[in-house]
């Protein structure tokens, strides 16, 4: 999460429009963007409030107007996360996200590294990501 946001910060600073969705159950890939704030996530949201929601209910402006999203995850013990993340990203294009009229340069999908269902590959299944790379440090627990 700390790599995906100092690389979208980066390419804000260079004027990029740049949209990041965390698709991490820990709802943490946008903090550093949002200057420390917690988001509330897509599907706390639609859990409160039902599905009639607007595009500005799930994502937030961070640092340099960077659109901020976070998928969450089900309640504990309760369902998969990686379905919370097919969920999150088809409201997303519901709602208008990636519209060509947001002129996206760059969308970065956060995800957690011990990918356990298919549910989190799912931005690279159905094509929604043209590139992948896979962040990990010298640690023996790092992959």
């Amino acid at each position: 999460s700390t790599t995906t946001q100092n690389t979208v910060a980066g390419l804000a600073e260079m004027g990029r429009k740049v949209m990041v969705v965390g698709c991490d159950p820990k709802a943490d890939s946008t903090r550093l963007l949002l200057h420390g704030l917690a988001q509330r996530t897509v599907l706390d949201t639609l859990r409160d409030e039902g599905e009639d929601i607007e595009l500005e209910d799930v994502m937030k402006k961070g640092f340099k107007n960077t659109s901020c999203v976070e998928s969450g995850g089900p309640e504990p013990g309760v369902g998969c996360a990686g379905r919370g993340i097919i969920t999150s990203i088809n409201l997303l294009e519901q709602l208008g996200a990636y519209d060509d009229d947001k002129q996206l340069d760059y969308v970065f999908y956060d995800v957690l590294g011990d990918v356990v269902c298919g549910g989190f590959a799912m931005p690279i299944r159905d094509g929604k990501a043209q590139e992948v790379y896979i962040v990990c440090s010298g640690e023996m627990m790092a992959m």
